[in-house]
């Protein structure tokens, strides 16, 4: 039981992050049905938004602030890794695909590859402004908060588990970010624009809805969901890199599909599914040894190809007939 518990709180982290790069791909879906893969990369610049911020708030050459101090430096680089992902997303969608907006979807599709291959590209190189080094090809290491990674007495005594304050602080971070995004959506003036443009875009747009900020909306909404899961990436995992984002982001992508492309709970929900199936699946073990745990990537992508054979509208979708 022990080892399932523990096996259970790693899926929810994973899961955690999953979900929220999901519920990006999910939205842009829905009022675009387009898939935004350059999502991942602002999942990435999140992660060194915050950790520079962190940095900025705490410098090496200042005594050890309290663990409440570095709480606040992570909630304020969250905050502002929300603000300039959300403005990338804005930037990226105002230049790189309103102008496609009426071509084949095939060419914004090739964009969406290109602008992800330039933002990557683009972060492996060093920047240096005001006598500070930014991004580049080296790791950028995370802040960690002070005893977070020390295990939590009354998990370890009772359930006999290692659970660390992070893993709290990431599932909580969740859990309110997802609450706040489903009060949003069903019951805010935006919520409700963004849901009648998803059902029919048309219909919407005579209706006196203007698509255009609709659309600009979601994609903001959905680059400062991307920067808070690539926070909480770069705490969990104590470091941030130039190309983090791109197995998360076509993981994200897989739960995205398995929840049912363009259905909110349904990325939500296929984001902790798909942590919860690599984690397990991962964890099997032989003579001692995790035997699929170096084919973990693999797992996820193996879930894709199932889940297009066999249900290929996914868990919470609904197949939709065409007219030719």
């Amino acid at each position: 039981m022990s080892y399932f518990l523990q096996n259970l709180i790693i899926a929810l982290n994973d899961g955690s992050s999953y979900a929220l790069i999901a519920l990006g791909y999910t939205m842009v879906y829905g009022v675009l049905r387009l898939i935004n893969f350059a999502h991942g990369d602002v999942f990435m610049i999140g992660a060194f938004v915050g950790a520079y911020v962190a940095r900025y708030l705490n410098p090496p050459t200042v005594g050890n602030p309290s663990p409440e101090q570095l709480i606040w430096h992570a909630v304020i680089g969250i905050v502002v890794a929300m603000m300039v992902c959300g403005a990338v997303g804005y930037v990226i969608e105002r230049v790189a695909y309103r102008p496609l907006r009426r071509s084949p979807k095939l060419s914004a599709l090739i964009t969406a590859i290109g602008v992800s291959l330039l933002i990557e590209y683009l972060a492996q190189m060093k920047w240096t402004f005001a006598g500070q080094s930014f991004f580049g090809p080296d790791p950028m290491p995370y802040q960690p908060i002070a005893g977070s990674g020390e295990s939590i007495a009354w998990f370890q005594n009772v359930l006999g588990i290692s659970v660390v304050p992070k893993d709290l602080i990431v599932l909580a971070t969740t859990f309110v970010t997802l609450v706040c995004l489903f009060v949003m959506v069903k019951y805010t003036k935006m919520g409700k624009a963004m849901r009648a443009v998803s059902q029919n875009y048309d219909a919407a747009k005579l209706m006196g809805i203007n698509i255009d900020n609709v659309i600009s909306f979601t994609f903001v909404l959905g680059s400062m969901l991307a920067a808070i899961g690539g926070c909480l990436w770069g705490l969990n995992r104590n470091q941030c890199t130039p190309l983090m984002g791109l197995i998360p982001g076509l993981k994200a992508f897989v739960a995205a599909v398995i929840g049912g492309i363009g259905n909110i709970p349904g990325a939500a929900a296929g984001g902790l599914a798909l942590g919860l199936i690599e984690t397990y699946v991962s964890s099997i073990q032989y003579h001692h040894s995790a035997i699929l745990s170096p084919y973990k990537d693999a797992i996820a992508f193996l879930i894709l190809i199932l889940v297009l054979l066999l249900r290929p509208e996914g868990i919470f979708g609904k197949a939709v007939a065409e007219k030719v």
